[in-house]
C-alpha cells in the first residue's frame, strides 16, 4: 500500500469519524445546513406563529427556507411597458405562481413555478400589431439554507434550479436550462434588512437559438414599518455573456408588504429601466399563502 493510500484512507476515515458524531435527527433538525467556522449562530425558518418570509416581490428572494413539512405558495400579476422608437410593447405576466415545499430537513424545500405571458407589440411606422400568448417553462428548484447570520457575516442560502422545456412554442426556450442563485442578508437592527443575491443561468438567444450564460446581481434593502406593513427598495441587473442579441439590462424598484395575518401576505410593486435596453417600467401585485 502506497503513502498517497494510507492518507487517503486516513482522510476518509476522519471525515466517517467526523460525520457520525452528527446523527441523521439532529442534521434534519438544524436550522440550516452549515454554520460559520467557529460561530455558535442560530438560524432557521420562520415558525407557523411568526409572520411568514417570502420570496417576492422583490427581484432579490430571501435567505431562508419555510421550513420541514411547510407549504407556502406565491403568486402575483406584473405589468410592464416598454417604448423602443416606433415600437411599443404591452406585456402581462401572470399568475406569476411559486409553490415552496419543505421537505427532509428544516434547511432544505423543494420548489415549482409556473408562469403564463400575453405580449402585445405596436409599431406605429407599419401601423402593425403583433400578439403572442401562452405558458412559459416550467421551472424547479431546491433552496438549501447554508449559514445563519453571525455578527457581519450574513445569512446564507444557495438554490439549484433549471426551467424544462414545457411551454408554448412563443415562450419556450426549448432546452433546459439549469442555473444557480447564492443569497446573502443581514439584520442590522430590529426594523432595517440588506440582501442580495447573484445568480448564474444558462439561457438562450431569442433571435439565434444559441446558448449563452445570463449573470444577475441584486442589492435590496428593507425597512419594517409596523407590525404588518414592510417596504423595500432594490436594484438589479442582468448581464448576459456570449449572447447574439440579448442586452445588458438595468432596473430599481421598490414596494410594500402587508400582513394580513402570519400565514397571509399581500404586496405591490413598482420599478423601472435604468438604461436603453431595459423595459420603461412595470407594476405588479400579488399575495403570499403559508399552509
Amino acid at each position: 500500500m502506497t503513502v498517497r493510500s494510507v492518507k487517503m484512507l486516513a482522510f476518509l476515515a476522519l471525515c466517517i469519524a467526523a460525520m457520525s458524531e452528527v446523527s441523521a435527527q439532529d442534521l434534519k433538525d438544524r436550522g440550516t445546513l452549515f454554520s460559520w467556522n467557529g460561530s455558535d449562530a442560530v438560524g432557521g425558518p420562520a415558525s407557523m406563529d411568526e409572520p411568514l418570509i417570502g420570496d417576492r416581490p422583490d427581484f432579490t428572494e430571501s435567505s431562508t427556507t419555510v421550513g420541514l413539512g411547510v407549504k407556502q405558495v406565491e403568486m402575483g400579476y406584473t405589468y410592464t411597458f416598454d417604448s423602443d422608437g416606433p415600437t411599443q410593447s404591452i406585456s402581462h405576466s401572470y399568475p406569476e405562481m411559486l409553490w415552496r415545499v419543505g421537505m427532509y430537513a428544516e434547511w432544505l424545500e423543494f420548489r415549482i413555478a409556473y408562469n403564463f405571458g400575453d405580449v402585445l407589440e405596436r409599431t406605429q411606422s407599419t401601423e402593425t400589431v403583433n400578439s403572442s400568448a401562452g405558458g412559459e417553462d416550467l421551472y424547479l428548484g431546491f433552496k438549501i439554507a447554508l449559514t445563519p447570520q453571525d455578527g457581519v457575516l450574513p445569512e446564507t442560502a444557495l438554490v439549484l434550479q433549471t426551467t424544462v422545456a414545457s411551454g408554448d412554442d412563443v415562450f419556450s426556450s426549448g432546452d433546459a436550462n439549469p442555473g444557480l442563485n447564492y443569497i446573502y442578508s443581514w439584520a442590522l437592527d430590529d426594523e432595517w434588512s440588506l440582501a442580495g443575491q447573484t445568480q448564474w443561468n444558462r439561457a438562450v438567444d431569442g433571435d439565434t437559438g444559441r446558448p449563452y450564460s445570463e449573470f444577475s446581481q441584486s442589492v435590496a434593502i428593507g425597512k419594517s414599518l409596523d407590525d404588518k406593513l414592510g417596504a423595500y427598495y432594490e436594484w438589479y441587473c442582468l448581464i448576459p455573456d456570449g449572447a447574439d442579441s440579448a442586452p445588458v439590462e438595468h432596473y430599481m424598484d421598490g414596494g410594500f408588504t402587508y400582513s394580513l395575518n402570519n400565514n397571509l401576505q399581500l404586496d405591490i410593486r413598482a420599478g423601472f429601466g435604468l438604461n436603453e435596453e431595459s423595459d420603461d417600467y412595470f407594476a405588479g401585485t400579488g399575495l403570499i399563502y403559508r399552509y
